[in-house]
């Protein structure tokens, strides 16, 4: 997801450097966390389809047996309305706490 600046992609230790540089009490696992439950209580999209695009395995054999799709398209419209909904800036006196103001973005 995240490109590395020598090509490829970020270690799994780059985040979490980058977040304790930032002194920012939240975790790697937090961003996982915090995009399932958008997905739920603001979303309309299909429990699986949030469940595949964070890569969570069919734990039942027979659910996993008649899954033959990758619900890619669906994947695709789910993170692009993530992508816009971390993009935009809370008006003021949402319920969001942000990192830095938006002045300084």
């Amino acid at each position: 997801m995240f490109p590395a600046i020598k090509g490829g992609k970020m270690s799994g230790m780059a985040m979490t450097m980058l977040l304790r540089r930032m002194k920012v009490d939240v975790t790697v696992h937090g961003f996982r966390s915090g995009f399932r439950d958008w997905s739920a209580e603001c979303t309309g999209y299909a429990h699986e389809v949030a469940e595949m695009a964070l890569a969570h395995t069919i734990e039942s054999k027979v659910e996993r047996a008649y899954r033959r799709g990758d619900l890619f398209g669906k994947r695709r419209r789910l993170m692009d309305d993530w992508a816009t909904y971390c993009a935009t800036i809370p008006t003021a006196g949402a319920n969001v706490t942000p990192i830095r103001k938006a002045d300084s973005m």
